[in-house]
């Protein structure tokens, strides 16, 4: 199956995390030069492996230079790049920062336009609040790229909007934990046919592998936990989500 969201450059041994647990495939995300270097890296080094580039909003107040612009534009025409992100809006950790993370996030919209690729979205607010997710839901009003909501938190807006555009929904190993129940309300109502599976690794583990790294092959669990939510047999899901990363990224 297809890990459709990893960071496997911060995994000390990528060559064995691939192999595990059936996994025939995995997205690397490159969320800032530094990153998307490595994660092009091993897309180049392993058949079964593809990168995104990006920048992330955490770092875009640091990262978004005009000579990273140029770099990511220029790693992005790599074949094995099959999106750009992950970009968005977090207001989690800081909200002064809110201009550059816009800046990042409006010239990767562009970027994924111009260069036929997905999106991948991160959106994160503090708890009780969305601004975040407003913000993510207004840049994307007009945009006629896709997008992948990577780590989808439940938000009924973003949910919404996102079923509007057609876009696709990444679930991670938090759909698993007990408090999620809006994540996993979102999990039983997006189409089969938007939704994918993630591990977010080595973040995120899920149960029962919570409190560990996590690891790419951990994906497995994360299905067979929405396919329970689902009524589905996981195997019809495991098929049903490779073919929708497969379709989102244009996996060759």
């Amino acid at each position: 199956m297809i890990d459709s969201h990893c960071h496997l450059d911060y995994i000390e041994d990528p060559a064995q995390a691939i192999s595990e647990l059936g996994l025939t495939g995995v997205v690397c995300i490159g969320a800032s030069p530094e990153h998307a270097v490595k994660a092009v890296a091993l897309a180049e080094q392993f058949p079964q492996v593809w990168a995104t580039v990006g920048i992330h909003p955490t770092d875009a107040a640091e990262h978004d230079t005009p000579e990273a612009r140029a770099d990511l534009e220029r790693l992005a025409l790599n074949p094995r790049v099959v999106g750009i992100g992950e970009s968005g809006l977090d207001d989690y950790w800081a909200q002064d920062v809110r201009p550059q993370q816009q800046a990042a996030f409006e010239w990767q919209l562009e970027l994924a336009e111009r260069l036929g690729k997905p999106l991948v979205i991160h959106t994160r607010d503090r708890q009780g609040q969305e601004s975040a997710h407003l913000g993510v839901i207004d840049t994307l009003r007009g945009w006629k790229g896709t997008a992948i909501l990577h780590c989808f938190s439940g938000h009924g807006g973003l949910l919404e909007a996102g079923l509007e555009r057609g876009d696709y929904f990444g679930f991670a190993g938090n759909v698993t934990y007990k408090t999620a129940q809006e994540i996993q309300a979102a999990a039983r109502e997006v189409p089969l046919d938007r939704l994918l599976v993630e591990t977010d690794a080595p973040f995120l583990a899920p149960i029962p592998k919570r409190g560990r790294p996590n690891r790419p092959g951990y994906v497995r669990h994360t299905l067979e936990f929405v396919a329970a939510l689902r009524g589905i047999d996981p195997a019809e899901l495991e098929r049903i989500t490779d073919d929708n990363a497969r379709r989102a990224y244009n996996l060759l």
